[in-house]
């Protein structure tokens, strides 16, 4: 498994190394002791989300506050997405910048995205099942989002705004600058 930092450098790029043969191929999605060694410190996850969705599905912006704040290493099943994250930490350098990550079934890239963070994609293949593991259990209680479409973030999709599939929840989330950002004493680890 090799580890890359982004341009925020808390979200890392897992890539997985492949083994394969005329059966078809073999590889190691997720490796505790590996991203713990990178990371520098322990990740423990507890549990595990799967999405199945249709072309032009959008989903999010969405995170959890502290106490409850995860910490999701994403990975796409079947299909593709645009992954986006947003640095919601008022203390960091990067607070309020975004990235867009393609995802899909043919590079089994995985993404880990760091407590502090907003999360959502928009699948842009026929159809994509999407997993990630959490290392805090979901709070509808502390649960926040933003608006996908916030102009202060100007996150470019990739697709026509026409042809997403968005929630009535979704739909609803408040601005960026309405948001509840993360407090520097809000650590992105225990």
């Amino acid at each position: 498994m090799n580890f890359k930092r982004l341009q925020i450098p808390d979200v890392i790029l897992c890539e997985p190394d492949f083994y394969s043969d005329k059966r078809g191929y073999f590889t190691e999605i997720y490796k505790k002791e590996e991203l713990d060694k990178f990371l520098g410190y322990s990740v423990n996850f507890c549990q595990e989300n799967e999405s199945k969705s249709k072309y032009g599905v959008l989903r999010g912006l969405h995170y959890q506050l502290s106490p409850y704040a995860q910490t999701k290493l994403v990975c796409v099943k079947e299909g593709g997405i645009f992954d986006v994250v947003v640095d919601l930490r008022k203390d960091s350098k990067t607070f309020g910048n975004h990235l867009v990550i393609d995802l899909n079934s043919e590079n089994k890239k995985l993404l880990l995205v760091p407590r502090g963070f907003a999360h959502g994609f928009v699948v842009y293949s026929e159809k994509a099942v999407v997993t990630y593991k959490s290392d805090s259990y979901y709070q509808p209680e502390y649960e926040r989002g933003i608006s996908y479409n916030d102009n202060i973030l100007g996150i470019d999709w990739r697709l026509n705004s026409d042809e997403f599939i968005i929630s009535e929840k979704d739909n609803k989330l408040p601005k960026f600058k309405n948001a509840d950002y993360y407090e520097s004493s809000d650590s992105l680890y225990d």
